[in-house]
């Protein structure tokens, strides 16, 4: 396995998208994520392909800095691309993440536990919505490792950004992740995480104490999105607060879920 990574830094990127080789050098391979329509990547990745055969081309979720590059990649190796789901979503809200792919169009798509393979390797979908209702984690068997595309990255916790990105489903699929016994996660973004389980509990302890923070500021009357943020992310960069601000919409949905809060308009309060 070899990881390439793209020039396409960003705040929500870090230091750029890393798109992985899985497969024996020289031999049959599967690429996953090819990342970003960006000539220089696109190029980059070929010439690092030269002699190895592309079976196929396996994507996490189609967000712009994941997908873009497959129907280019397919046109030079002859891989099918396969992975989730279609998915283009219209968002007027203020951005959180990259947007989607309308390019995107798999050969086929992964259900949950279903798998391609090559010599010495075999990649399972495991579906794991949060965020995006489309994303899958990828598992590479022969080395307990799990591809986990954005649901867990290694440099920062994952936008859950509504109206696609759900916080139940995301939470459901942190438990998911705990209960299988993965050696090591490879991220897009980031470092690898050597000890799973830990991280992955820590990433829940996180969510939950947001999920508190959010009870506690309605509370205290702070009952607007703006007003929550700026308590709640007082040591954020201001410029990014619109973002905070889908993350806490995606609390605020899954707690009136619940039963725990009401909306009336713009203002939440405590559920009676």
């Amino acid at each position: 396995m070899r990881r390439l990574l793209a020039r396409n830094p960003s705040p929500f990127t870090f230091t750029g998208t890393g798109t992985f080789v899985v497969g024996q050098p020289g031999g049959t391979v599967a690429v996953i994520d090819p990342g970003p329509a960006e000539p220089a990547h696109l190029r980059a990745l070929i010439d690092g392909l030269v002699g190895e055969t592309v079976s196929h081309i396996v994507i996490t979720h189609t967000h712009m800095d994941h997908s873009p590059a497959a129907p280019a990649l397919k046109a030079a190796t002859g891989a099918s691309i396969v992975g989730c789901a279609p998915l283009v979503l219209s968002d007027d809200g203020p951005r959180a993440d990259a947007g989607f792919d309308a390019s995107y169009a798999p050969d086929r798509v992964l259900a949950d536990g279903e798998s391609v393979s090559g010599p010495g390797w075999t990649l399972t979908a495991i579906h794991t919505p949060g965020h995006t209702s489309n994303h899958l984690c990828f598992a590479l068997a022969e080395e307990k490792a799990l591809f986990t595309g954005d649901h867990v990255m290694g440099w920062s916790t994952t936008v859950v950004a509504p109206p696609d990105g759900d916080m139940a489903d995301y939470m459901a699929s942190l438990e998911k992740l705990m209960a299988r016994d993965d050696a090591i996660y490879h991220p897009t973004h980031g470092e690898p995480v050597n000890d799973p389980q830990r991280f992955v509990k820590h990433l829940l302890g996180h969510r939950r104490q947001r999920e508190t923070q959010v009870m506690r500021a309605i509370g205290e009357g702070l009952v607007t999105i703006p007003q929550m943020v700026a308590a709640m992310y007082a040591m954020v960069d201001k410029r990014l607060h619109p973002a905070a601000g889908r993350s806490v919409l995606a609390h605020l949905i899954d707690l009136e879920r619940r039963g725990k809060v009401a909306r009336t308009g713009e203002t939440w309060s405590v559920a009676q």
